[in-house]
């Protein structure tokens, strides 16, 4: 049986199936690209709900994968070399998940690279503002009276859409084949209707960035993935 003793985070997660990918997560946007890729992949796996709650995820168990106590994390008991390794940050699982399976990321060079280039864009882009969005038009940050970062980051997330927009022109996917980019960029374009935004980001303006939500969520491995680990 595989031994996962040496990550401290099993003790409060502990693996039923410790030969498979452990996943820490919770189904937020960011977990929601994680589950996805596992799911699209047919990586045996096993989830761990781990909650938003600083009890979680500022735990010394969840922090000793991911020191930035932030979901989703995980351990793949067959990495590299065939050692365990542990990953935390989104962005960086999807690029090893792909790269493991041979999936979702090219088929050339070139095509890597243009996938890659809008997975950055989505860390450094729609993740952050968006973000920031909702925990200024729904959570905590609505209580701010002055309106700069409520505008702001509307009008961010508004100038984002129009860059998703003109580049989804003639194409089903953000970046030619559908790929890792769009299990990390669909998910903060359907967070839009969790914050209750999409009237004040001028989503139906935007028809290209409606139908590629909608093709995305179609898809069946993306269903099961809008509830790993289940909330509830």
């Amino acid at each position: 049986m595989t031994d996962l003793s040496a990550f401290p985070i099993t003790r409060r997660w502990p693996a039923a199936h410790p030969d498979r990918i452990q996943l820490y997560s919770f189904p937020t946007p960011n977990g929601v690209k994680v589950s996805t890729a596992l799911e699209e992949m047919g990586l045996p796996y096993e989830a761990h709900k781990v909650t938003l709650a600083d009890a979680d995820v500022k735990s010394p168990e969840f922090t000793s994968l991911n020191p930035n106590g932030k979901i989703p994390a995980l351990i793949d008991p067959n990495g590299p070399g065939g050692a365990p390794i542990g990953l935390f940050e989104s962005g960086a699982i999807l690029v090893y998940l792909a790269e493991k399976t041979g999936n979702f990321i090219g088929e050339s060079a070139r095509e890597r690279y243009e996938i890659l280039q809008w997975v950055m864009f989505q860390m450094g882009g729609p993740g952050p503002m968006f973000g920031q969005l909702g925990f200024f038009w729904k959570f905590a940050g609505a209580k701010v009276e002055d309106p700069l970062p409520r505008d702001r980051y509307l009008g961010e997330t508004r100038r984002l859409l129009g860059v998703i927009e003109g580049v989804l022109e003639g194409r089903d996917w953000i970046a030619g084949p559908y790929s890792i980019a769009d299990m990390a960029l669909a998910p903060w374009l359907n967070a839009l209707d969790f914050y209750g935004a999409k009237e004040a980001v001028g989503w139906e303006e935007h028809p290209r960035c409606v139908a590629y939500l909608d093709r995305f969520l179609a898809r069946p491995a993306v269903q099961a993935a809008l509830n790993i680990p289940p909330r509830g």
